[in-house]
C-alpha cells in the first residue's frame, strides 16, 4: 500500500494550489483545464463571467472582454430568458443541472450548466460545459487495446 503524505509547509511550493485530493501549480491546472475536450465557462455568484478555458477546438468563442461582464450581456437576446431561469433556479436551490443538445454546423453539441456549491451547499456560481459529441456518438463495439493507427 502506498502512503500519501500531505506536504509540510516547507515542502509546499509557492504558488501551488492545495486541494483535498492533491496539489497543482497554476501552470499545471491551466494545462489540465485547457487539455479537457470541453469548453468550460464559470460565472460567479454575482453573475459575472470569471473564467473560461482555452481548448484547442472551442465550440463557442469567448473573447477575454467577457471577463467581468454579467452573464446576461454575453448571450443572445432570444436565449436570455433561459439563462435567467437556469441561474435563478441554481441560486434558490431548486436545481443543480440544466442540459441541452443542439446541432451546430453539422456537429452534435451537448451543453450543460452546473450549480457550483461549497461543501455546505452555498451557491458559488454556475459552470457551463460544452462538448462536441459528434464523434463519440459514432463509437461502436469495444476497443480494448491501444491502436494509434485509427
Amino acid at each position: 500500500m502506498v502512503e500519501h503524505k500531505k506536504p509540510t509547509s516547507a515542502q509546499a511550493q509557492e504558488g501551488t494550489l492545495q486541494f483535498e485530493t492533491g496539489s497543482l501549480t497554476k501552470e499545471q491546472l491551466d494545462g489540465v483545464l485547457n487539455t479537457l475536450p470541453v469548453d468550460i465557462t464559470f460565472v460567479d455568484a454575482d453573475d459575472a463571467v470569471r473564467y473560461f478555458n482555452k481548448p484547442d477546438k472551442r465550440i463557442f468563442m469567448r473573447p477575454k472582454a467577457v471577463l467581468g461582464r454579467k452573464v446576461y450581456n454575453c448571450h443572445p437576446q432570444k436565449s436570455l430568458h433561459v439563462v435567467n431561469k437556469i441561474v435563478e433556479s441554481f441560486k434558490n436551490g431548486e436545481k443543480n443541472v440544466a442540459e441541452f443538445w443542439i446541432t451546430l454546423n453539422n456537429r452534435f453539441v451537448h451543453i450543460r450548466f452546473f450549480a457550483v456549491r461549497d461543501p455546505d451547499g452555498k451557491y458559488l456560481g454556475t459552470m457551463e460545459v460544452v462538448q462536441d459529441l459528434t464523434d463519440i456518438k459514432k463509437l461502436q463495439g469495444e476497443r480494448r487495446l491501444l491502436d494509434w493507427k485509427q
